[in-house]
């Protein structure tokens, strides 16, 4: 299955991809995000300083307003 990073605070997102099977790196620093093949971020914090550095080469998901079901089916049709 997939390496997905996935923001310290989403636990229950955590939760619910591992159960699903996939291999769930937890994002503390930016390095954590270099080998995933998909990111999911809170979004609270998105380009505060406007800086446009990219850490991953996989796609990443702003999980804010969505339940960790909408979040797994976002990334499972974003790794197909």
């Amino acid at each position: 299955m997939a390496k997905v990073g996935v923001e310290q605070s989403l636990t229950n997102i955590q939760q619910a991809l591992r159960e699903k099977g996939h291999d769930v790196i937890e994002l503390k620093q930016e390095s954590d995000a270099q080998n995933c093949d998909c990111c999911v971020v809170t979004g609270l914090d998105s380009n505060v300083m406007g800086m446009q550095d990219t850490f991953t080469k996989g796609s990443v998901i702003d999980a804010n307003g969505m339940s960790a079901d909408e979040v797994c089916q976002q990334v499972e049709s974003r790794l197909q």
